[in-house]
C-alpha cells in the first residue's frame, strides 16, 4: 500500500467540484422556505449570502495555495491552531460533508419519485426511497474508489448539463416574468432580508470543500483559487437569475407551498416537459453534491491518519487505483447508516452549524499563519483586505451560530469534547508538532521554540507545489553549518569561528584555514555589495566542497568596507571543484538579488529559518550535476 495521491484534477475539475457542491437543495428546495420569510426580496438575501461567503473563499484559497494537502480545512486548522482543534476540524468536516451528501442522495431519490409521477402513477414507500438512496451511495463509493479522474469527469459532465438546463430556464423564463409579482419587494423589511441571508448562506457552504482534494490538483497555486472564484461567480449569477425568474412567475401561494419551486415555475412556461426537465436538473444537482461530497469527505480521515491522529490503516492508498479506498469505504458506510437509522434533517442542521464554525476557524487560521511570520508560509494567492474582512467574517459567523438553536450547539460541544478526549487518549503520545500559534506565543513571550517541524514541512510542501527539483547547492545548504552572531563582531573573529567548524568538516587544519581566509581578504575585499560578503578559499585535497552561512544582525566589521556585513556565504573547496565553485557563486548571486532577501534574512527567527529561506529561493536549479 502507498500514501501518495495522483495529481489528476485540472482547473475544470476544481470548478466542477466547487460548483456541484453548491447547487442542490439551496436552489431547488430552499427558495420556497426563504420566500416565506423575506418575500420577493429573497433575491437580495441570496445576493448578500454570496457576499458573506467571500472572506472564507479567499481564506481557503490562500491556505490551499500555501498548503495544498489532502484534508483541506483540517490540515490548515491543525497546522495553525494545534492538534485538538485540528481533530475537531477534521471530524466536523467529515461528519458535515458525509451527512450533507447522505441528505443529497435521499433528496435525489425523493425528487426521482416526483419526476416519475409526472409520467406514471407511481407511489414509492419510504423504504423504497431509502433503497434507491443506498444503491446510489454504493455506486458513488465504488466510483470514488476506482478513479478520481472518472469521479471528476462525471462531476464535470453533470455540472455542465445542470448549467445548460439552468441557462435554458433563465433564457426562456425571462419572457414569462410579470413585474407585478415583485410588488411589495421589501414589505417584510430589511431585518427579514438579512435574517434570510443567514438561512440561505448554507447554500454556498460547499464552495470551499474542494480544498480537501488540493493535493490531487495540478498546479494548485493557480487552479485552486481560479476554480473556486469562478465557481462562486457562476453559481451566484445562476442563483440570483433563477430565483429572480421564479419569483417573477409564481404567485406567493404557489411558491411557498411547493417542494420544487423551480420545476413548478418551469411548468408555467414550458408545460409538463419543463417540470420534468428541471426535476432532472434537480436530481443532477443532488448527484453532484453527493458525488463531490464523498470525494471531499473521504480525504479527512486519510489526512488525519497521515498525521498520526487516527490509526495508520486509514491513510492507505490503493496501489492499483491510487485512491484512499479505506477512507472512502468508511465514508460511504457512514452515509448508508445515516440514511437507514438517523434523523437527517436535525443532523443536517448540526452539520450546517459545524460548517459555520469551520469557516470561523479558517479565517482565524489565516490570521495566525500570517502573524506567525513563518518564512516557509508562502501562498501563491494572498487574501486581500487582511485582516479586516477576516475579523468581520469571524464576528458575523458567530452571530449566525447563535441562530442555529440549542441542539446543534450541544452536538458541536460534544464534538469538541470528543476531540479533546481522543487527543489525550491516543494522539498526545504519538506527535510533538508545534503549531503556528505557538510561534506567536514564542514571539510575544520571547521564549525559544525547540522544534522546526512546521517550517520544514511547509518548505517541503512548497517545493513539491512548485515542482522544484533539488540540485547540489540545495544538498549543501541542507547539510551546512549556520552561524548566527549576536552583537557586533570583527571579520577576524568570524573567520576564526568558520575555520574551527570547517576544519572538522573538510579534514584540514584550523590554523591553515584561518590563514587562507585572512590572506584572501588581504588580496581584495570579499564584500561584493553593501551588507553581503562571499569569502571563498581553495583547500588541499580532492572532491571537497562546503558552504558555511553567517548572519550578523548587528553587523561584522570588514577592513576597507564602509558598511557592516550582515550576510556571509563562506565557500571552501579543493582545486578539482573549481567549476562548481563558480556555479555556487552564480547560485548565491541569484539568491541575493531576490526581492526582500536581506529583509527576510534578518527577520528569520532562527538558523533553520535561514536555511529554509535559501532552499525556497526561486533561483534556477542546476539539476544536471
Amino acid at each position: 500500500m502507498e500514501r501518495d495521491l495522483k495529481k489528476e484534477l485540472s482547473f475544470l475539475d476544481v470548478f466542477a467540484i466547487a460548483s456541484g457542491a453548491m447547487i442542490s437543495s439551496g436552489l431547488f428546495v430552499l427558495p420556497a422556505i426563504a420566500f416565506s420569510k423575506a418575500g420577493p426580496a429573497v433575491i437580495l438575501s441570496y445576493f448578500f449570502a454570496s457576499i458573506l461567503v467571500i472572506p472564507s473563499l479567499l481564506s481557503q484559497a490562500e491556505l490551499a495555495t500555501a498548503m495544498p494537502r489532502a484534508g483541506g480545512t483540517y490540515f490548515y486548522v491543525e497546522r495553525s491552531l494545534g492538534p485538538i482543534l485540528g481533530l475537531f476540524g477534521g471530524l466536523a468536516n467529515w461528519f458535515s460533508l458525509a451527512l450533507k451528501s447522505a441528505f443529497a442522495v435521499l433528496g435525489m431519490a425523493i425528487l426521482f419519485e416526483v419526476v416519475l409521477q409526472t409520467a406514471l402513477p407511481v407511489q414509492l414507500s419510504e423504504w423504497h426511497l431509502k433503497m434507491i438512496a443506498i444503491l446510489c451511495c454504493l455506486f458513488f463509493t465504488a466510483l470514488n474508489i476506482i478513479s478520481v479522474k472518472h469521479t471528476s469527469r462525471l462531476q464535470v459532465f453533470l455540472v455542465a448539463a445542470l448549467l445548460i438546463i439552468l441557462a435554458l430556464f433563465v433564457a426562456s423564463g425571462l419572457r414569462a416574468v410579470e413585474a407585478v409579482k415583485y410588488k411589495g419587494f421589501l414589505q417584510k423589511g430589511w431585518p427579514a432580508v438579512l435574517a434570510t441571508s443567514g438561512l440561505v448562506f448554507i447554500s454556498f457552504g460547499g464552495l470551499t470543500k474542494v480544498a480537501s482534494v488540493a493535493e490531487e490538483v495540478k498546479q494548485p497555486g493557480k487552479n485552486l483559487p481560479l476554480g473556486m472564484i469562478l465557481a462562486w461567480f457562476v453559481v451566484t449569477v445562476f442563483y440570483i437569475a433563477v430565483i429572480t425568474i421564479t419569483v417573477g412567475i409564481l404567485s406567493a401561494e404557489d411558491l411557498t407551498a411547493s417542494n420544487m419551486p423551480i420545476s413548478l415555475a418551469a411548468s408555467k412556461f414550458m408545460g409538463t416537459a419543463g417540470f420534468a426537465i428541471l426535476g432532472l436538473a434537480a436530481i443532477a444537482a443532488f448527484i453532484t453534491t453527493a458525488n463531490g461530497g464523498i470525494l471531499a469527505a473521504s480525504r479527512y480521515p486519510m489526512a488525519m491518519s497521515r498525521d498520526q491522529l487516527f490509526p495508520p490503516f486509514l491513510a492507505k492508498v490503493s496501489r492499483r487505483f491510487k485512491t484512499p479506498h479505506i477512507s472512502i469505504l468508511l465514508t460511504g458506510t457512514f452515509m448508508i447508516a445515516s440514511i437507514i437509522f438517523l434523523d437527517l434533517e436535525v443532523l443536517v442542521k448540526t452539520a450546517s452549524t459545524l460548517m459555520i464554525i469551520l469557516f470561523i476557524l479558517v479565517n482565524v487560521s489565516v490570521i495566525v499563519m500570517r502573524e506567525s511570520r513563518i518564512q516557509s508560509y508562502r501562498p501563491k494567492f494572498s487574501s486581500p483586505l487582511y485582516p479586516y474582512i477576516h475579523i468581520f467574517a469571524i464576528l458575523f459567523y458567530g452571530l449566525l451560530i447563535i441562530d442555529m438553536g440549542k441542539t446543534p450547539l450541544l452536538i458541536t460541544a460534544g464534538f469538541i469534547a470528543l476531540s479533546a478526549a481522543w487527543y489525550f487518549i491516543y494522539v498526545s503520545r504519538r506527535i510533538n508538532r508545534a503549531s503556528a500559534v505557538m510561534h506567536i506565543v514564542e514571539r510575544v513571550t520571547d521564549r525559544e521554540m525547540k522544534t522546526v517541524t512546521l517550517e520544514n514541512e511547509l518548505r517541503d510542501i512548497l517545493l513539491e507545489r512548485d515542482g522544484t527539483l533539488e540540485d547540489r547547492f540545495d544538498q549543501l545548504i541542507k547539510k551546512c553549518e549556520i552561524i548566527d552572531i549576536q552583537g557586533k563582531a570583527s571579520a577576524r573573529n568570524v573567520f576564526q569561528q568558520a575555520a574551527n567548524i570547517l576544519a572538522a568538516r573538510l579534514g584540514t587544519s584550523e590554523s591553515v584555514l584561518l590563514e587562507k581566509f585572512l590572506d584572501r581578504e588581504a588580496e581584495g575585499s570579499t564584500v561584493i555589495q553593501p551588507g553581503l560578503a562571499i569569502p571563498h578559499i581553495v583547500v588541499q585535497g580532492e572532491k571537497k566542497f562546503d558552504v558555511l552561512l553567517v548572519r550578523a544582525i548587528d553587523g561584522i566589521d570588514f577592513p576597507h568596507a564602509p558598511d557592516p556585513v550582515r550576510i556571509m556565504f563562506i565557500l571552501s573547496g579543493s582545486k578539482d571543484e573549481r567549476n562548481y565553485h563558480l556555479r555556487a557563486l552564480m547560485a548565491i548571486a541569484q539568491i541575493a538579488q531576490e526581492k526582500n532577501f536581506e529583509k527576510q534574512w534578518l527577520a528569520a527567527r532562527d538558523t533553520e529559518a535561514i536555511r529554509n529561506l535559501i532552499l525556497l529561493s526561486a533561483r534556477k536549479r542546476d539539476t544536471a550535476l
